[in-house]
């Protein structure tokens, strides 16, 4: 089993660098377009300096990884070191074509693949910019700042730079070659089947329970509760508690089976990241 664990990373982070280099060299480059993160400030930095972008992706990550290797362990930081170390060879030595010059395509598919590349390795256990390190030892540190607030702050910055050095046009587009990527990001850790998170509080839980199992054949978890205080100041009759988990798509038709057979049932939707075992869909006679 964890020799599989090993193979399908070691895949993933493979297909990743690939997909990165690809975005970046059959699309980027040519139009002069950046990349948020670290590829992004190397991408400038080799606009200023002319020193080849496979050798500052690497060097810019360097202080990253160590802080990963603090803080995220050995592993962590050997798979990102390679991961990284891959994209800068893949840079320097394989050949891409330079699929378009059409401005907006670029912008749109060169994120697209720059964002499936760090997908994917990120699945695979490793990371190809180290700004998402940063990024969360600094939320860790400041406890209210959250690890998206930070990746935002710090890509305003470089934007920003981008817009003084490339011109507005550029940095707009880069912008938008962002915004491309991170949406890549999220589909290729969450898919399509985002997850949601529902609370039903009802004195009718055993009804609905069986219209959740039976009817929407979803999984449920049942807690034992209580409804609360009430005006007088006394607790008023027990309620269960169900909580189960919908894909986006099924959470409407969730909320109107729960709501027909209790109306006044209070309901509590929450996004749900990922999910790992349990239960989620009864198979249909089961």
């Amino acid at each position: 089993m964890k020799i599989k664990n090993v193979l399908v990373d070691t895949t993933l982070i493979v297909f990743g660098i690939l997909a990165a280099g690809f975005g970046l060299k059959g699309f980027l480059l040519s139009s002069h377009f950046i990349d948020g993160g670290v590829t992004g400030v190397s991408m400038l930095v080799a606009d200023l300096s002319h020193i080849p972008l496979s050798v500052l992706i690497f060097v810019i990550n360097i202080p990253f990884l160590f802080l990963g290797y603090r803080k995220l362990g050995f592993t962590f930081a050997l798979k990102s070191a390679v991961s990284i170390a891959g994209l800068s060879l893949c840079l320097a030595f394989v050949h891409f074509p330079d699929v378009t010059h059409d401005k907006l395509l670029t912008a749109i598919f060169g994120g697209v693949f720059i964002g499936a590349g760090i997908g994917m390795s990120i699945r695979g256990g490793a990371v190809l910019d180290g700004t998402e390190i940063a990024a969360l030892l600094v939320s860790k540190k400041a406890q209210i700042v959250r690890v998206s607030d930070v990746i935002l702050i710090l890509n305003v910055v470089i934007f920003t730079a981008a817009v003084f050095q490339l011109g507005v046009e550029p940095g707009l587009y880069s912008i938008l070659t962002y915004l491309s990527a991170s949406k890549m990001i999220d589909f290729i850790l969450n898919g399509l089947e985002q997850y949601t998170g529902i609370t039903v509080v009802s004195a009718k839980g055993e009804e609905i329970r069986v219209a959740i199992t039976q009817s929407l054949g979803r999984g449920v978890t049942v807690y034992q509760g209580k409804s609360g205080y009430g005006k007088d100041g006394h607790i008023n009759s027990p309620r269960e508690i169900i909580f189960t988990v919908a894909t986006r798509l099924e959470v409407p038709l969730l909320k109107r089976e729960i709501l027909k057979i209790d109306p006044a049932a209070f309901i509590v939707q929450t996004s749900v990241d990922d999910t790992t075992g349990g239960l989620l869909k009864r198979k249909k006679g089961h």
